[in-house]
């Protein structure tokens, strides 16, 4: 019987209590504290780091074995929040217990693996909430609101442009950081798998209110980069064209001059509209200037909430609502190596762990190609490389291997 036909708060789970981890545990503390949920266990194949925001209950149990905690602990909401490559395997065993799931973004690595947990979810009846939390902005809600009111006119272009930087220590934090693979198995650590696939997901957010269904990609055009061995990009150009609706452009790094939070830029024949979604500004048409619209809908709150009443409150974030993102990963996945930049091109800055390497010129050629809906190769940038092009069939898998660009 579950909690909420017992009455009793749901239990819950977090599996990958470390690292990032440790912002679910801030997330479930307060929420332990109301009395809305119970949570009952940690598991990490590392001892627990303390979390002082977030102290572990007395009674809650620690686990270094996930099937060992879903057989002891019973949990009815499990935050899986371990390396990407693992997710499908520890999803399919939390689904199979009858606990329903939070995966961390990227909740799979291919469209076959999309696939396979859906069918998990069809068969368990469970639920799955992916970690995309931007998309509970009340600003991005406000912005697709706007778009599918026709206050932008006929859209023409969504696009995104960000600028963060990472040292040297953040490619040493775990074994999979920058790593391509790990073990025989798919990683896709990199710019857009990870920590700007946040912007790659606002926008396609944004192109789901254009059409009112989520993306179809028809077209994956990518450009990659890198400034360090690593295995994956830490600058890239990407564009998405769907089967309908108009085309997504993605142009990051995580080796910019200056930092850019990240942008999502909406051009229609009406005007243009600015989401600054780590900041939840917003500038529609006929705005003087950008203004926060706050609140977040949080992502477990809301999968709690759909627990209790699955046909009046939808998930936020539903795992057929990343199948777009998905398609885009696979593109990448398959991308031949990127292209390693330096000589001048490249300044370091720091020392050690500290280290930070930059890209002369990189922001400029990235909002040029925001701006523009171009790739950096179709602007003259230099060091810019013809892109990877790839054709997806109609559900969202690729046809044939990467065709290089024209």
């Amino acid at each position: 019987m579950s909690a909420g036909a017992t009455g009793a708060p749901p239990r819950v789970a977090v599996i990958g209590a470390n690292g990032h981890g440790r912002w679910h545990r801030r997330v479930i503390a307060p929420l332990h504290e109301a009395g809305r949920l119970r949570l009952v266990a940690l598991v990490d194949v590392r001892p627990i780091e303390p979390e002082p925001a977030a102290a572990l209950p007395a009674d809650a149990a620690v686990f270094t074995d996930h099937a060992e905690m879903l057989a002891a602990a019973k949990p009815d909401v499990v935050v899986v929040c371990t390396p990407p490559h693992t997710h499908l395997p520890i999803a399919r065993d939390v689904l199979a217990a009858g606990a329903d799931v939070l995966l961390e973004k990227p909740p799979v690595l291919s469209m076959a693996e999309h696939r396979l947990l859906a069918a998990a979810l069809a068969e368990t009846g469970r639920a799955c909430q992916v970690g995309f939390q931007a998309l509970g902005s009340a600003a991005l809600a406000e912005l697709t609101a706007a778009v599918a009111a026709g206050r932008l006119g006929t859209v023409t272009g969504i696009a995104t442009v960000a600028a963060w930087q990472r040292s040297d220590g953040y490619y040493a934090r775990a074994p999979w950081a920058g790593r391509r693979t790990l073990d025989g198995r798919p990683v896709l650590d990199g710019a857009l798998a990870n920590p700007l696939a946040h912007a790659v997901m606002q926008c396609l957010a944004v192109a789901e209110a254009v059409t009112g269904a989520p993306v179809r990609p028809a077209t994956i055009e990518l450009e990659r980069y890198r400034v360090r061995p690593i295995e994956v990009d830490d600058t890239a150009a990407l564009r998405v064209v769907p089967r309908a609706g108009p085309p997504i452009v993605a142009a990051v790094t995580l080796a910019g001059e200056d930092f850019v939070a990240g942008k999502v830029l909406v051009t229609g024949s009406a005007g243009r509209a600015v989401l600054e979604y780590p900041t939840d500004r917003l500038l529609l048409p006929g705005d003087d200037a950008p203004r926060e619209v706050p609140g977040r809908r949080g992502l477990l709150e809301n999968l709690l909430a759909h627990r209790a009443d699955p046909a009046g409150t939808p998930l936020i974030a539903p795992l057929a609502r990343t199948a777009p993102f998905t398609a885009v990963l696979e593109a990448v996945q398959a991308a031949p190596e990127p292209t390693l930049l330096g000589g001048d091109l490249v300044t370091a800055t720091g020392r050690g762990p500290d280290r930070v390497l930059t890209v002369r010129g990189v922001n400029a050629a990235l909002r040029a190609a925001a701006a523009s809906a171009a790739l950096l190769s179709e602007l003259g940038v230099p060091w810019a490389v013809p892109p990877v092009r790839t054709e997806l069939a109609r559900e969202g898998a690729a046809e044939a291997g990467p065709v290089p660009g024209h």
